[in-house]
C-alpha cells in the first residue's frame, strides 16, 4: 500500500506539474473563432494554431463571430483574463468589425443621435466599430495594459486580409485600410465618401495597430500582408476556390484556416516569439491527435473532423491510405461511408479533411483505431466514445409553441426562463407566408402561425457578416430546488420572411455565454422554408445551473422590414431528487477535469478505483470511486 501511495504521489506531483504548463491564448473576431464542424464548412484559424506547439505549450481559443475592440476587452477579454496566468501569451487580431461602420466609432454615432434627440435611430445603432487612429488604439492599449498587468505577453496580430482584389491585388479595403472611401461623424451627423492618398495610414486598422505595437514596445505579426501575398500567389479565382468558404469574401474553410494559422505560426517564429516551442511540420500530420468523440446517448451517430496536413513530402506525388478498426467509418465528404480511403497528393503538398463517425450501440465506452499511412510513416489514432443512458427520474418537457404569444407549458420539476429579447421585437404573430413551407413529415401547411421577430429600428444594416452580440432572442431552464437536470433534446423550427438574406446562429450555453455550443447555423436561408433545429446535448445542469438558448440573426445587406420566424421551442430532459441522495444521472462527470489512473494514463471517463485529478486551473488531487 505505501508503494501504491509513493506511485500516486510521484504522479499527482507530475500532473500539479503539467498544470503549469504555459497557455497561448486567442482573442479575435470570425476569421480565428472555433466553429461546430457538424454544423458549418466554415473554419476560423485559432482553432488549428495549437498544433503549431510544442514543448507543453497549448492554445485556448477565446475568439467569436462579429466582435471588435470594444467586445474584445469587454467580453473575450473579461473571460480569458480568469485563465491567463504569468508568463502565458495572448494572441490579439482585430479589425473586421471595427469596420461596421465604416470607419465611424459606433458609441460615438449613437451618442450623436441621442443629442439631436433620435432616440429611435440611437436605439437602431449598432455599437460594435470604431475609428483607426483614435479608439480602436484606445481599445486595444487598454487591453494589452491589462495582458501586461497579469505577467503575460500580449502580440498584436493584424487582421487576416478578404479576398478583396481589384485585378490580382488585394484593394486597401480588403487589406482594413478605408482611405479609399470612409466615412465621418461630423457635428451635423455622419458623411461618407471620404478619400486619402495611399501613403495617408490614417483609416488603416493594421498600420495603427503596429504603431501602437512600436510605441508600447510589443510584438507585432504583420498577418495582413502575409495573407494579402498567400491570397495574391493564388489568384482569385483559386483563392476563393481553395481557402473561403463559398459564403463571401472573409470567412475560411479548413484549408484556408490551417494555412493562415501556419503563416501566423511561422511568423512568430522568425520573429523570435515562442521560437523553441513552435514546430512547423513539413511531414505528414493529422489535426487533432485527440481521438475522444466525447459522450452522447445510446443510439446516436458520433462525427469528427480530421485534417491532414504534408508539405515537402517524399515521394513529390503519391497517396496516403487511412483505414480503420470495426464499428467506425470513413469518408471525406459525409455522404460515402467506408472503412478505408485512399488521398492524393501532388506537388508535395497535402491538405485534406476527412470524418470519422461512429454508433454507440451499447452503454459505457466504445473504443477503436484510425490508421494513417504514407510510405513509412504512420500515425496512429486511438478512438473513444461514451455512451450514456438517461434512467429514472422525472420527465420535464418546456415547450413555447409561439402561435399568438411567448407563453408556454412546463410538466415536470423545473423553472423556465422565459423568452427575451435584447435589441430586437416581436413585430407579429402570423403563417410566415402563403408559399411557407415545412418539413413534410410534420403535416404542417402555411397557414400554422409562428413568432415573426425584428430587430430594433427596423432596419437590418449593410455589410453585417456575423453575429451582432447586442442582438439576440433568449430562452431557458433551470432546475428545480433540491434536483439537477440531464438535458437530452433542443429544438425547434427558424426561417427567414420576406427575402432570401436572413442568417443565423443559434448556440446553447450553461456558464451564461463565457462559453456556447452552436447547434444551427445558416446564412442566406430560403424565404419562408421553415428549418429544423435539433440537438442531443450531454449536459447535467445542478442546482441554480441555467440552460439558455440563444439566437443570433442578422441579414445579407441592409433592407427593412425582414423578420426571422420562430416556432415549437422544446427543451426535454430528466430531473432527479438529489436531496434523497439519489444520484444526478448515469453520466460521468463532465467539465475541463481530466483524469489519469496510476500508470499516468488519461481516462476519457472517471472509473472505480484510486484515480488521479486534474483540474482546469492546474490543481491536482487523488480521488477514489466506488464502483456502482
Amino acid at each position: 500500500m505505501k508503494k501504491l501511495l509513493l506511485i500516486a504521489f510521484v504522479l499527482l506531483s507530475a500532473v500539479v506539474g503539467a498544470g503549469a504548463a504555459k497557455k497561448v491564448h486567442t482573442l479575435g473576431d470570425s476569421t480565428m473563432a472555433p466553429y461546430d464542424e457538424q454544423a458549418t464548412v466554415t473554419r476560423g484559424w485559432g482553432m488549428y494554431f495549437g498544433q503549431f506547439l510544442t514543448n507543453g505549450w497549448t492554445a485556448i481559443n477565446y475568439a467569436r463571430g462579429g466582435r471588435d475592440t470594444y467586445t474584445g476587452y469587454s467580453e473575450l477579454w473579461q473571460t480569458a483574463k480568469k485563465q491567463v496566468t504569468e508568463g502565458d501569451y495572448v494572441i490579439i487580431q482585430f479589425a473586421h468589425n471595427d469596420e461596421q461602420h465604416n470607419g465611424m466609432d459606433g458609441h460615438q454615432l449613437k451618442a450623436y443621435y441621442e443629442r439631436i434627440g433620435d432616440q429611435a435611430q440611437a436605439d437602431a445603432v449598432d455599437l460594435r466599430g470604431s475609428i483607426p487612429s483614435t479608439t480602436y488604439k484606445e481599445n486595444l492599449r487598454k487591453l494589452a495594459q491589462e495582458v501586461l498587468d497579469k505577467g503575460a505577453h500580449p502580440v498584436f496580430v493584424g487582421a487576416a486580409c478578404r479576398s478583396y482584389f481589384t485585378g490580382n491585388k488585394i484593394r486597401r479595403n480588403g487589406r482594413h485600410d478605408l482611405g479609399d472611401s470612409f466615412s465621418v461623424l461630423t457635428d451635423n451627423g455622419p458623411t461618407s465618401g471620404h478619400k486619402l492618398p495611399e501613403t495617408d495610414h490614417t483609416m488603416d486598422y493594421t498600420y495603427q495597430m503596429q504603431q501602437l505595437a512600436q510605441e508600447m514596445q510589443l510584438p507585432f505579426i504583420n498577418l495582413t500582408q502575409a495573407t494579402a501575398d498567400l491570397y495574391e500567389s493564388y489568384g482569385p479565382t483559386k483563392c476563393n476556390a481553395l481557402l473561403f468558404d463559398g459564403q463571401g469574401s472573409t470567412h475560411f474553410n479548413t484549408t484556408g484556416a490551417l494555412l493562415v494559422a501556419r503563416t501566423c505560426a511561422q511568423l512568430m517564429k522568425d520573429a523570435g516569439l515562442l521560437a523553441d516551442d513552435i514546430v512547423i511540420p513539413t511531414d505528414l500530420n493529422v489535426s487533432p491527435l485527440d481521438g475522444d468523440f466525447g459522450q452522447a446517448y445510446r443510439g446516436q451517430t458520433l462525427q469528427k473532423e480530421y485534417t491532414l496536413s504534408g508539405f515537402g513530402l517524399q515521394p513529390e506525388s503519391g497517396t496516403v491510405s487511412i483505414s480503420c478498426t470495426d464499428g467506425l467509418q470513413l469518408s471525406t465528404d459525409k455522404t460515402s461511408w467506408g472503412s478505408t480511403l485512399s488521398v492524393g497528393y501532388q506537388a508535395a503538398t497535402l491538405i485534406q479533411t476527412f470524418y470519422a463517425q461512429l454508433t454507440l450501440a451499447e452503454p459505457g465506452i466504445t473504443t477503436g483505431t484510425i490508421t494513417i499511412t504514407q510510405g513509412d510513416r504512420v500515425v496512429t489514432i486511438p478512438v473513444t466514445a461514451t455512451a450514456v443512458v438517461l434512467e429514472g427520474g422525472t420527465e420535464v418537457k418546456a415547450f413555447w409553441r409561439l402561435e399568438s404569444d411567448d407563453s408556454y407549458t412546463l410538466d415536470g420539476p423545473a423553472t423556465v426562463v422565459p423568452q427575451s429579447w435584447t435589441g430586437m421585437y416581436v413585430q407579429r404573430y402570423s403563417a410566415p407566408n402563403a408559399n411557407t413551407t415545412w418539413p413534410e413529415w410534420t403535416g404542417y401547411d402555411a397557414q400554422r402561425k409562428t413568432q415573426r421577430n425584428l430587430l430594433s429600428g427596423d432596419a437590418w444594416p449593410a455589410d453585417e457578416i456575423d453575429d451582432n452580440p447586442g442582438r439576440y432572442i433568449q430562452w431557458g431552464i433551470q432546475p428545480a430546488k433540491g434536483t439537477t437536470l440531464s438535458i437530452d433534446e433542443l429544438s425547434l423550427f427558424v426561417c427567414g420572411c420576406g427575402g432570401n438574406g436572413m442568417c443565423s446562429h443559434i448556440y446553447y450555453s450553461t456558464d451564461g455565454f463565457e462559453t456556447r455550443t452552436t447547434i444551427f447555423e445558416m446564412k442566406k436561408m430560403p424565404a419562408n422554408s421553415m428549418q429544423y433545429v435539433k440537438a442531443q446535448p450531454v449536459v447535467t445542469l445542478s442546482e441554480g445551473q441555467q440552460l439558455l438558448i440563444r439566437v443570433y440573426p442578422w441579414y445579407n445587406g441592409a433592407a427593412t422590414g425582414k423578420t426571422i420566424c420562430l416556432s415549437d421551442l422544446l427543451i426535454h430532459g430528466m430531473a432527479k431528487d438529489v436531496s434523497a441522495g439519489i444520484e444526478s444521472s448515469t453520466l460521468p462527470e463532465a467539465s475541463s477535469t481530466h483524469y489519469y489512473d496510476l500508470l499516468g494514463r488519461r481516462q476519457s471517463t472517471p472509473l472505480p478505483g484510486l484515480s488521479i485529478v486534474r483540474h482546469a486551473d492546474g490543481t491536482a488531487a487523488t480521488v477514489f470511486r466506488h464502483a456502482k
